[in-house]
């Protein structure tokens, strides 16, 4: 794994820090994408570098701009010269009760978590098919089950599931499209005690996952399912069993 090189948007923290350090551990060369958090991105990368010198960098761009795809995806390609995984992370997350949804609030939810995958997909996929790669979405279980007052955030989610199975086809046979959907992995800083005991107790194994868990089914999907395409693999504790 090497030679392989893998981008992440969304990289700087949380779920896709976890995931970087994860698949760099495994030999990957990393390119961390971030927006806001410039200390964070850099701080990683110098992290991973300090293990394997050559081995990360990063890319600033808000995946809202049209014009973000084409650098994000050239930038990337400068690392080693060729692109094997794109893991689509970033995403944006917050309430949208419907008498305050504004078009503003659209654009940015559908944008990040939606629109941003579709296109930053069809610009690496040139190069994926060369490595024969593979894409990875992070989608969430509330893209299959509703989140009260988060209806953009589900129906982005939504969506994005089906767009891991739509480019699955569509890319099909040299390049894989698999997806990985969370469950309760890092709690929103503002839940109370009281939410989280509600959620732990639709919880089959009673607790919450670690970002190491979605990191670790991010390089299954990756390097262990050669024959695995078009699928959402919940990682939730068996929280989707409750229905």
């Amino acid at each position: 794994m090497a030679d392989r090189t893998v981008l992440i948007t969304g990289a700087a923290r949380r779920i896709g820090a976890a995931i970087a350090r994860h698949l760099h551990a495994k030999q990957y060369s990393v390119v961390i994408h971030y927006n806001r958090s410039a200390t964070e991105a850099n701080s990683l990368a110098d992290e991973l570098n300090r293990i394997r010198p050559n081995s990360s960098c990063t890319v600033q761009a808000d995946l809202m701009a049209a014009s973000s795809y084409d650098w994000v995806i050239d930038k990337a390609l400068e690392l080693t010269g060729s692109l094997d995984v794109l893991v689509n992370n970033a995403s944006v997350f917050y309430p949208t009760r419907l008498p305050q949804i504004k078009e503003p609030t659209w654009n940015e939810i559908i944008g990040t978590n939606l629109k941003a995958p579709l296109f930053l997909a069809r610009r690496a996929a040139p190069y994926l098919e060369q490595t024969r790669g593979c894409i990875i979405n992070i989608t969430d279980i509330h893209g299959s089950r509703p989140l009260l007052e988060h209806s953009m955030y589900s129906v982005a989610k939504s969506g994005l599931n089906m767009l891991t199975r739509s480019l699955a086809r569509e890319l099909a046979p040299n390049v894989r499209v698999n997806a990985v959907s969370p469950g309760a992995i890092i709690w929103p800083a503002e839940m109370d005690d009281e939410t989280r005991d509600s959620i732990l107790s639709v919880i089959p194994l009673q607790r919450p996952g670690d970002p190491v868990d979605i990191a670790s089914a991010v390089y299954f999907l990756i390097a262990e399912a050669d024959y695995i395409t078009g699928q959402v693999l919940p990682v939730d504790g068996g929280r989707s069993l409750s229905g």
